[in-house]
C-alpha cells in the first residue's frame, strides 16, 4: 500500500520531501532537497574502514534484523572493494500495459522525459555526488536487467560511485571498461529491460532481506551490504572506531608484557580500565575520531 500510495494519489513518482521526512524522523541532521538525510561526507569516509560484521552487531543489538543482504557478485571482484554512499531506492515490477501507461501519464505531467517510455532513466537523472542507486529489479533475468553501458555510465558520472541491484545487467563487458565503477548485482544476463517497469523511486523498498529507507547509508563490500539507517551511522561509525582502539591497547599491554593475553580477553578491572583511559587520552597518532567524540565513547562505556 506504501508503495502504491503516491500513484494512487496522483502524487509525484518520486517520494515526496514531507514522505521522506516522516519515514526518516529519527534524523535531526541536514537535508537534500528531496528530503534524504545528508550523512555527512566525513562519516561515509570513515565507514569504508568498519567491518560488516562490526556494523552488523551493532544494528542488531540496536534491533535493527533487517538491513543484511549476502551473495552478491561484483562488476569488479576484489578483495578490498568498498562502496558507501546515501541510498536513492527504486522499485521496479513486472510490466503490466495499464499500470505502463498511468506512470507515463503521470511523467508527462512532472514534465520527465517519456517518449521512448524509458522511464529508468527518471531515477537516474535525479542523482547527486555521493548518492548509491539501490535498485529491486526482483531478481529478474530475461528482459529485466537494471542497467547497461549507458545508463551505468550515467550512474557513475551522477554519483561518482556505483549501484546495487537484486537483480542483473547487461554491457558487462563495456562496464568493467569504466575507471572508478562498481555494481554489486545478482548476475548479469545481455537483454535490455522491457518487461520491467518502475513504479515509484525514493520509497521503501526491499532488498533480499533488506528493508532499505532513501538515504541510509550503504556499507557495501565483496559479497555482503549493509543499509543504516541515518541517525545511527555517527554511531555504528565510532563504536568500531572505539574497538579497534581497544583491540589496539590489548595487543600493546600483551607486547609490553603489562598484562596477559588471559587478563585482555576477559572483563578489565578497575585498574585495567584507568590504565586504557591514560593511554587513549594519550594516543600518540592520529584519532579516528574526534576528541569529543572519543569522551562521548568512555562515558558511555562507564570507563
Amino acid at each position: 500500500m506504501l508503495l502504491a500510495a503516491p500513484l494512487a494519489s496522483a502524487q509525484n513518482i518520486a517520494g515526496s520531501p514531507e514522505y521522506i521526512k516522516a519515514l526518516t524522523a529519527k534524523w535531526d541532521g541536514e537535508r537534500f532537497e528531496d528530503g534524504r538525510p545528508r550523512v555527512s561526507d566525513d562519516l561515509l569516509e570513515r565507514l569504508k574502514k568498519v567491518t560488516i560484521e562490526e556494523a552488523w552487531a551493532e544494528l542488531m543489538k540496536l534491533g535493527y534484523q533487517n538491513q543484511y543482504e549476502g551473495d552478491w557478485e561484483l562488476l569488479h571482484e576484489t578483495e578490498d572493494a568498498v562502496m558507501t554512499g546515501r541510498a536513492v531506492t527504486a522499485q521496479f515490477m513486472p510490466m503490466r500495459p495499464d499500470l505502463e501507461d498511468e506512470i507515463i501519464e503521470q511523467g508527462k505531467k512532472e514534465g520527465r522525459m517519456w517518449e521512448q517510455k524509458r522511464t529508468v532513466s527518471w531515477v537516474i537523472n535525479s542523482l547527486v555526488k555521493g548518492d548509491v542507486y539501490v535498485a529491486d529489479t526482483y531478481n529478474k533475468e530475461f528482459l529485466g536487467t537494471a542497467v547497461g553501458s549507458n545508463l551505468g555510465n550515467g550512474v557513475f558520472n551522477a554519483t561518482g560511485n556505483g549501484l546495487i541491484t537484486y537483480g542483473h545487467i547487461r554491457d558487462i563487458e563495456r562496464l568493467r571498461k569504466v575507471p572508478g565503477l562498481n555494481i554489486w548485482m545478482k548476475g548479469y544476463d545481455p537483454s535490455y529491460m522491457r518487461q520491467t517497469i518502475l513504479v515509484n523511486y525514493n520509497v521503501p523498498i526491499r532488498i533480499g532481506h533488506a528493508t532499505v529507507l532513501p538515504g541510509d547509508a550503504v556499507l557495501a563490500k565483496p559479497g555482503a551490504v549493509l543499509f543504516i539507517p541515518p541517525h545511527l551511522v555517527e554511531h555504528i561509525v565510532t563504536t568500531a572506531e572505539f574497538t579497534k582502539l581497544s583491540d589496539e591497547f590489548g595487543e600493546a599491554m600483551i607486547r609490553e608484557g603489562v598484562y596477559t593475553a588471559g587478563q585482555i580477553d576477559s572483563n578489565w578491572n578497575e585498574e585495567m580500565n584507568k590504565a586504557f583511559v591514560k593511554w587513549v587520552r594519550n594516543y600518540p597518532g592520529k584519532l579516528p575520531m574526534t576528541r569529543e567524540q572519543l569522551e562521548k565513547c568512555l562515558k558511555e562505556r562507564n570507563f
